[in-house]
């Protein structure tokens, strides 16, 4: 399936939908930083995250040290975000929630 690119008032709107992600400077990639209390639960929160990127085809830049987990998320094939980022950030705001709170 190819995803369509959305105009920077659809990201806006999808955006505000999402606490503490921040629009990179061109409006082509969304990015967030998850901490939790240890590596095995942000390691936990990875592996949550790999099963869903792996069944949505979209996978994330990512990089963790210990408890921390630094995510940017865009569709390269449409040179920019669509729902499928979002779709993504939405479940990986899931998969947090259950190890920090």
């Amino acid at each position: 399936m190819k995803w369509e690119r959305l105009d920077r008032a659809a990201v806006e709107a999808q955006l505000a939908e999402l606490a503490g992600w921040t629009l990179n400077d061109a409006s082509s990639s969304i990015s967030k930083t998850f901490t939790f209390l240890n590596f095995i639960e942000a390691f936990g929160f990875m592996t949550e995250a790999a099963i869903t990127a792996e069944k949505l085809n979209h996978h994330p830049e990512w990089f963790n040290v210990y408890s921390r987990v630094d995510v940017t998320l865009n569709t390269h094939d449409a040179g920019g975000l669509t729902e499928l980022d979002f779709k993504l950030a939405k479940a990986m705001e899931k998969a947090a929630a259950r190890r920090l709170g």
